[in-house]
């Protein structure tokens, strides 16, 4: 969208408002929406280089590459800090001045609500503009009600057999928190006059209503050839601790759609960590268990990707793609045989998916400010074959989602 009036940044220029990215599932750099089909991130010159030099087969499982923007720090008279970015073009909609705070401070009143001290909160705007703007740019997530109710006290919780409990929200927490932490460190590092550069990519979840998305750390080691000997250890002492040593890879994030209660399951990177093999399995049939029914109609596609994305693997010669992550994301929203959504209508007693049509699933490549390869002007080794961790880490993953689709 582009914003008019005060947010100028230039003469002739018009500033494009970043809105908080509400999809963000793991990761602790914050991911911003500058349109419906395209997010953006800090820019890491070694992410650029990689993105900019993709092999061709590689490119339908990372999200396109669309370039590079500036953005500013803009604090208002309130204090309230937002992200203002050069738009690359002037095809957005103007977003009118209201519209604009509220869409800033939303994550900002969240914070003061989830840090109240009774751990009981109830935050509720009635701002109708703004609902209806949300509403019109991200469908379904409808879970952003009609008068924008977030209830923390409300959310219902979930114990696993360890004790770890999973919050069932309208929105995923890991956002607001990777926002304010982003915020926090911008406002004491920079100030208003500089720029930042960022990267664009293509929102990979934007033809998704309700978007299930599972954030998998890939890989038997995650620190760069750059890192310090005491990042190296601690990156060592995690891979060691979790799955990432047994199995290849380790959950980082996901939300998961419920259909009965129309909320997100959510669980962060330190309800991975802690996850043994067999918790890593149950935690995957939880991604793919609606509330009502596990969807064993997902495996199949969701293999038929792994499996040509470890095909492609396995032909990258001295790629090295350290503290990666592969997402899979699926459609939310199944259809019964009566053609209502789950969870949208009365009678929920049929639940058989309508028609012949192949669920939507995607599967991507993301994060790679430490992948190094040969040709990279920042890798710091050369490496020999391909990045055999990785591919430890993908059949594993095959074998376990074969095994949950058999009922093993």
């Amino acid at each position: 969208m582009v914003v008019q009036s005060n947010l100028d940044i230039g003469e002739n220029r018009k500033g494009v408002l970043l809105e908080p990215f509400i999809h963000q599932v793991g990761g602790h750099m914050s991911m911003m929406k500058y349109d419906e089909h395209t997010v953006c991130k800090p820019l890491v010159s070694q992410e650029q280089w990689f993105y900019e030099t993709l092999p061709t087969a590689m490119k339908q499982f990372t999200p396109q590459y669309k370039g590079i923007i500036s953005v500013q720090l803009k604090k208002d008279s309130m204090g309230n800090m937002s992200l203002i970015a050069s738009p690359q073009t002037d095809n957005h909609s103007s977003l009118d001045v209201a519209s604009k705070e509220s869409s800033m401070t939303i994550w900002q009143k969240l914070s003061q609500a989830n840090s109240s001290s009774n751990g009981h909160t109830f935050v509720k705007w009635n701002h109708s503009p703004l609902t209806n703007s949300i509403k019109d740019r991200c469908q379904g997530k409808a879970l952003l009600q009609t008068d924008l109710q977030y209830h923390r006290d409300m959310s219902s919780l979930m114990e696993d057999a360890n004790g770890n409990q999973e919050e069932k929200n309208s929105y995923n927490p890991w956002g607001l928190h990777c926002h304010k932490q982003h915020l926090s460190r911008l406002s004491s590092k920079c100030n208003e006059k500089k720029l930042q550069q960022f990267l664009l990519l293509e929102n990979v979840v934007s033809k998704y209503k309700y978007p299930c998305i599972l954030d998998l750390k890939m890989g038997t080691r995650q620190h760069g050839d750059d890192a310090s000997e005491e990042k190296k250890a601690r990156q060592i002492k995690k891979c060691e601790q979790s799955t990432s040593a047994s199995l290849g890879v380790r959950i980082c994030g996901m939300q998961v759609y419920q259909a009965d209660t129309v909320q997100y399951l959510c669980n962060d990177k330190y309800y991975g960590r802690k996850l043994s093999p067999d918790g890593f399995k149950q935690a995957l049939c939880q991604f793919l268990h609606n509330g009502i029914h596990l969807r064993t109609d997902l495996a199949e596609p969701i293999v038929c990707q792994l499996k040509a994305l470890l095909s492609i693997i396995k032909k990258q010669s001295s790629y090295r793609f350290y503290s990666s992550s592969l997402l899979i994301i699926y459609e939310g929203l199944e259809k019964t045989n009566d053609n209502h959504p789950q969870g949208h209508c009365q009678n929920t007693s049929s639940t058989v998916p309508h028609g012949n049509s192949d669920p939507k699933v995607d599967v991507r490549m993301i994060d790679f400010a430490h992948t190094t390869y040969k040709g990279s002007m920042y890798n710091q080794t050369v490496y020999d074959g391909p990045d055999h961790g990785y591919i430890f880490g993908l059949e594993n993953l095959i074998k376990i989602i074969q095994n949950i689709a058999v009922g093993k």
